[in-house]
C-alpha cells in the first residue's frame, strides 16, 4: 500500500513538474521519484502524469487525485500532531504583498511566529493575480493579496482579514505647484498611478470614478511603497491604501488626505485551496483578524 512519503512525492511531481525538481525538494533522487510515482501508479491501476521529454503533467486522473492526496495528508498531520497542544511546526509557503507587510498581516506574522518558534515560514512577494495562480495550482500554501476582482476558480477560498481606505497622499515640499483642495489636487498635479492592471490598481480606477477626476498620469507602478517614496521626494501625488504599520502622522515628507465621497477600501484577505496540508497554519492566521473569524462563522 502507498506511504504517506509516497503521497508527498506525488503531490511535489504536480507542484514542480520534473522528477529532477521534485526529487531536489523533497531529498530523493530523480530515479527514486519516477519509481514512486510509478508504483503508486500500478496500485492505483491509472496513470496520473503525461510524461514529456523534460516534464511531466498531471492528467485527468492526477488532478483529480490532487485534492483527495492534499485531504489524506490533512488529516494524517491532524492524527501526527494531535499531542503537540496546538503548536504549529513546519514549513509553509506563503505568498504576501510587500505592502501586507507594513500593514495589519505583519503584526499577525510575528504574533504566529513568537507562539510557534518551530513554525518555518518562506515568504515570497508578487502581485495579488499572480499568487491566485500559484496557490490554485499548489506553488504557494497560501498568499496575502487584496479582494479578487472576479469570481475565483471553485478550488480557491479567500477569507477577508482587514480594510484599508484608499487615500490621497501629497509631498510637503513638491517640485510643483500644489493646489489647496483634494479634487483641484488630483486633476492639476502630477499623478503616480499604480498599474491599472493589477487589483490593487482596479481599486485606484474606482476612487477616481467615485471623485468624477481626470488625472495627470506621470508614472505608472506596481509597488505602493515606490509610490510613497515617489511622493515624498516631490515628484508626484497619488491615491494608495492606508497601510497600517506606516507612521503616516509622523511623516515629515508627505501627507495624507482623505478624499471626499470616497468609500472605496481595500481589503486585504487570505488565499488558499479549499482542502490543503497547511489548514491549520491558515486557521491560525485568521483568528489574529475578527473580520475573518465573521466570515468563518458565517460561513459555517
Amino acid at each position: 500500500m502507498a506511504s504517506i512519503r509516497t503521497f508527498k512525492t506525488f503531490l511535489a511531481v504536480a507542484k514542480y513538474g520534473t522528477f529532477a525538481a521534485a526529487g531536489k525538494e523533497i531529498g530523493l533522487t530523480p530515479a527514486a521519484v519516477g519509481l514512486q510515482i510509478r508504483a503508486l501508479e500500478e496500485e492505483l491501476n491509472q496513470v496520473l502524469f503525461d510524461r514529456g521529454p523534460r516534464s511531466v503533467v498531471l492528467n485527468t486522473a492526477g488532478r483529480k487525485a490532487v485534492p483527495q492526496v492534499e485531504e489524506l495528508l490533512v488529516r494524517f498531520e491532524a492524527l501526527a500532531n494531535a499531542e503537540e497542544s496546538g503548536e504549529l511546526s513546519g514549513r509553509v509557503m506563503m505568498g504576501a504583498l510587500v505592502s501586507t507587510l507594513m500593514g495589519s498581516f505583519a503584526d499577525a506574522l510575528w504574533r504566529l511566529k513568537r507562539e510557534h518558534p518551530r513554525l518555518k515560514i518562506q515568504l515570497f512577494v508578487g502581485l495579488s493575480s499572480d499568487f491566485a495562480y500559484q496557490v490554485e495550482h499548489g506553488e504557494l500554501d497560501a498568499a496575502i493579496v487584496t479582494k479578487p476582482p472576479r469570481a475565483l476558480a471553485s478550488t480557491l477560498l479567500w477569507t477577508p482579514l482587514y480594510n484599508e481606505p484608499m487615500v490621497l497622499i501629497v509631498p510637503r515640499r513638491p517640485h510643483f505647484k500644489l493646489p489647496a483642495l483634494p479634487l483641484d489636487i488630483l486633476q492639476q498635479a502630477p499623478f503616480v498611478r499604480f498599474d491599472r492592471d493589477t487589483w490593487t490598481g482596479l481599486l485606484v480606477k474606482d476612487v477616481l470614478s467615485q471623485v468624477g477626476v481626470t488625472t495627470r498620469d506621470e508614472l505608472e507602478l506596481n509597488s505602493v511603497e515606490a509610490m510613497i517614496e515617489i511622493v515624498r521626494q516631490g515628484f508626484g501625488v497619488s491615491i494608495v491604501p492606508q497601510l497600517a504599520n506606516v507612521q503616516w502622522d509622523k511623516d515629515k515628507a508627505l501627507r495624507v488626505i482623505p478624499l471626499p465621497g470616497v468609500t472605496t477600501e481595500r481589503c486585504v484577505g487570505l488565499l488558499e485551496r479549499t482542502r490543503h496540508s497547511r489548514m491549520a497554519f491558515t486557521e491560525a492566521v485568521k483568528e489574529c483578524f475578527p473580520d475573518a473569524k465573521a466570515a468563518v462563522a458565517k460561513r459555517g
